[in-house]
């Protein structure tokens, strides 16, 4: 059986490790270029944004 030491040496492991790729994760999508590739051309990203609305 695992002992209470070993477990909480575990769970710190492993919620560090958890909240290391949180943080990676988030650095990487913050700085990567946008995807030149994308489904919708820069014309048709106009498209999609709503009108403003006239009072």
């Amino acid at each position: 059986m695992i002992s209470d030491a070993s477990l909480y040496t575990l769970s710190i492991f492993l919620g560090s490790t958890a909240m290391l790729a949180i943080v990676a994760y988030h650095f990487l999508e913050v700085n990567a270029e946008p995807d030149s590739l994308s489904p919708l051309s820069s014309a048709r990203k106009a498209d999609t944004v709503p009108r403003a609305v006239k009072a």
